[in-house]
Order: C-alpha cells, then structure tokens, then sequence
C-alpha cells in the first residue's frame, strides 16, 4: 500500500472526496423526505381505515403520490452511491470491504426488495386487495426504507467507530469477527434514532409547508387542515426525539471521536466544567460538560489536549498525537517485516507480535504530521449551529402550529383561525422547508467533516483509501454527475410541483 500511496496524487484524493460528498448530499435531498413521509402516509390511511371516510382515502393517496416520486430520486443516487465504494475508493473496500460489505449487502437483499415489493401493493393494490393488507402494504413500504436506513447507518457507523473486526496480516484485509458488534453497536443504535427522527422532522415541515400553500392559495382547505394537524404533529414529536438523541449521540462522540467535539465547538483548550457556545463569546455554562459526559464537572479535552496528550481527572493517560503516529509507522513496518518472512519461508512471529501490540494505531502510520489531524474548525463549528438552531426553530414552530390548530392555550389562541391568518405566515412555513433541509444536511456535514482525516476512523485515512485514478477522469464524473443529479433535483421539484398543484380528489 505504501508504495502505491506515493503514486496517488492530490488531485486524486481531493475530486475523489468532492465526488462523493457531492452524491452524498444529492442523495440526502431525497431520503429524509421518503422516510418522513412515510409516516404522513401511514397515518392518513390508518384514520381512512378507522373511518371509512373517503376524503381521508384520497388524502392518503394524494401523500402517497408525492411518497413515490421521491422515493424513485433516492433509489436512483443511493445505487451510484454505493458504486463509488468500488470505483474510487478501492483501497477502503479492499481493506474493509468484508465488514462493510455485509450491512449494505443486507440491505440489498432484504430491507430493498421488501420496500419495493409493498411500495407496488401500495400504489396499484387499492381495487385489488383488501383494506387491511393494503394499509399493512403502506406501513411496510415505510417500515422497509426505515429498515434500509438502519443498515446503511450501521455501515456508516462502524466507519465513524470500528468494532467487531480484527486484523487479518495474511489477506491484508479487516474481517468481521461478531456481527452483533457491529450490526448493534451503540453508536449505531444513537446514529440511527437521531437520522431517522431528524428525517421524520422534514417530513412533518414539508407536510405543512404544502398545506400552507393550499391555504394560501384558498384550496383544499379540509385536507390542509387535517394534514397539517398530522405534520405538525408528527414534527414536533420528532423535533423533541431528535434532541434527545442528539444528546445521546454527543455523548458518543465525545467518547469515541474527541477530535469531532472539539472541532464542533472550537474548543483548542479543554478541560473541565465547558461551556457551550451558542457563538463566539457567548456559552450556556458548563453545557458542553453536560452534553458530553452528562456532568456539570465532566472533562472535555480541547483540539491541543489531542495533539499533545492529555490525562484525564480519572487518571487515563491519552497519548500524544506524535507518539501514535509513531506507533503506527511501527505497525505498518512490522506487517511488512511479517509478510516478507512468511514469504521467505522464516517464522514471523516477533514480527507479528509488533503489529499486534500497535495495531490500534495502524491508521495513524499513514498520517505525515499531527496538523493533518485536526478537521476543518470553521465548517463543523458553524453546521452544528445551523443544526441546532433550525431544530429549536422547528420545536417552536410546531408547537405554535398544532396551538393554533387545537386553539389552546385559548387565552392566547382563541380567535386564531389557521384558513385566515395573513399571507405572511403561510409564506414565513413554506420558507422553513428549505431552512430545515439546510439543518439536516449541516447535520451530515458534521458527521462526515468532523471524522477528517479518516474514512475509518484511527483505521485508514482518505489518502489511504482511494484508487489509484487519473485525477481527470474523477473530474470529468464530478461534473457529469453534478449536471445530472442537478437536473434529477429539477426535474423532481418540477414533478413534485404540479401533483401539488393538482391537488388530490375532490
């Protein structure tokens, strides 16, 4: 790997990333919206169920046709996606490609076909199949893209805390040694219930963002009240969820990816008892503590703890930055020295030895200095308050919504009628749509900017990681999937657009 790394060049590395952050945020645009409405969908037809009222039959349809037309846009940039693992990233799969492979595998084969077979029941089984198989299809269909998320993010997670695996020096390749470490690792768990509930949040806002146009423009009045107490609803539950998991997936950076927290918050000098920023100069006392340890006294360790080595209050020594580099240049040529011995036919058991005891820091021996470490400041800094910030507009937002819906408190809300409030708050929700759509991809920015250097974490950094392509090649693919994932958004919003125009049946 070494010697193919030295004829790897910038230019290579750097539109290799660009690339698939690029598809990686199309791809985000479309997902976060299926599995939100999917529960908008679900509802609608669990109270038609009830009632057996057909308005709500043809509300539930009319969600269900916006449902689909997503859904086809995220299949389409979720399958070039994973695509890219295998053509601009082959040294990561050739290194992983046997843990990594398995949830994605997984989610192929079981959490896709289920998806794609109940989706079908759903839009065409209405005159075909009963009443009950065909809300038990709709429920499916969600719960199948849910499911394909899980284990998607399972991967994801297992990149941002390897575990599960061990080190094969025969194969050169990490092999998965329990698959419920990896399938059910905690950080897996938090990743999931804090990207799942943040996609129902645009789900709910987009729901009432379209109601809000009915309303505006005077049509449809009945199912935009109706679908606007279901998204709002469903909003401002997910919202509240979101922060919960929040919290619990800060914790869990901050156990396992320091560096992350401290780049979230510019934190260069830590210590105990942190402050939160809410923006430079300003902090909630003692709130990253809080966020981090779930103590008020609890220790956060800054950028420089990191790169220099610090001690904890409990007395665990962190090793500098400098001393895991060395180790890992000590793992790399102790691999090296194992292989050549077993390829002369010499026993490498001390060899072998010494890539054991310094495998934990196999990744940092790629790593040429300590500065490499640190990720970008300013982007995670300023995401995770774009984040945040949205999530506790959203909170708000909800809350004064389904207020206004169910006039209470009546003191307050009493003679708020939500057909005839002024232009000006219709136009203040739709604009929310694209504001949050802004925090859930700076949550992703987060996740992704903040692991920098690594694409696993402490395991193997970018550089060691990608294929060894001309840099034009990977520029002329970033800019013909820049034009087509473009047009793909275009053309969806174009689509999107005119089934809400339409509107459902009357």
């Amino acid at each position: 790997m070494e010697n193919l790394l030295l004829n790897i060049d910038a230019g290579t590395i750097d539109w290799s990333r660009a690339q698939f952050a690029l598809t990686a945020i199309y791809h985000w645009l479309f997902v976060p919206l299926t599995l939100g409405l999917a529960i908008i969908m679900g509802i609608a037809e669990t109270i038609y169920y009830r009632k057996k009222d057909v308005f709500w039959k043809h509300t539930a349809q009319f969600w269900q046709k916006l449902f689909g037309i997503n859904f086809a846009m995220g299949v389409a940039t979720g399958i070039i996606l994973e695509f890219e693992f295998g053509t601009n990233w082959s040294n990561y799969s050739w290194f992983v490609g046997d843990i990594f492979g398995a949830p994605l595998a997984i989610e192929g084969i079981v959490a896709f076909f289920m998806e794609s077979t109940f989706v079908a029941v759903m839009f065409f089984g209405w005159k075909k199949v009963s009443a009950g198989f065909h809300l038990a299809s709709t429920w499916l269909t969600g719960l199948g893209a849910t499911i394909s998320a899980w284990w998607i993010l399972v991967a994801n997670a297992w990149m941002q805390y390897p575990e599960g695996c061990e080190f094969n020096p025969d194969t050169m390749r990490n092999e998965m040694v329990s698959f419920s470490e990896v399938a059910l690792s905690p950080f897996a768990v938090s990743k999931f219930c804090h990207t799942v509930t943040s996609a129902w949040i645009i789900g709910g806002i987009f729901c009432v963002g379209v109601c809000c146009w009915y309303l505006l423009k005077k049509q449809h009045e009945r199912m935009a009240v109706e679908s606007m107490k279901i998204g709002a609803a469903v909003g401002l539950v997910a919202a509240l969820l979101a922060g919960a998991t929040g919290h619990k997936s800060g914790m869990d950076v901050a156990r396992v990816q320091p560096m992350k927290l401290a780049a979230m918050e510019a934190l260069y000098d830590g210590g105990t008892e942190q402050g939160l920023k809410l923006i430079e100069g300003i902090e909630v006392p003692y709130g990253l503590s809080i966020m981090a340890t779930n103590d008020p006294q609890g220790f956060v360790p800054g950028i420089n703890d990191i790169l220099n080595g610090y001690t904890t209050p409990d007395g665990r020594v962190e090793p500098s930055a400098d001393e895991k580099i060395e180790r890992g240049k000590k793992a790399i040529n102790a691999l090296a020295a194992y292989r050549k011995a077993k390829a002369n036919g010499e026993d490498g058991a001390a060899h072998l030895a010494t890539l054991q005891e310094h495998m934990k820091y196999f990744g940092y021996g790629y790593v040429r200095n300590k500065e490499e470490l640190v990720p970008p400041v300013l982007v995670n800094f300023w995401a995770f308050r774009v984040m945040v910030g949205v999530g506790c507009l959203l909170i708000l937002f909800f809350a004064v919504v389904l207020a206004t819906l169910y006039h209470w408190p009546k003191f307050l809300f009493a003679k708020r009628d939500i057909t005839k409030l002024p232009a000006w708050h219709y136009w203040a929700a739709i604009m929310l749509v694209p504001l949050s759509y802004l925090g859930s991809e700076c949550g992703w920015l987060v996740a992704e900017f903040g692991r920098q250097p690594w694409t696993i974490q402490d395991m193997l950094p970018t550089w060691a990681a990608v294929s060894d392509l001309q840099s034009s090649s990977v520029i002329i693919t970033f800019f013909l999937f820049l034009i087509l994932f473009t047009t793909m958004l275009a053309v969806e919003i174009s689509i999107l657009f005119k089934q809400i125009k339409k509107g459902p049946k009357s």
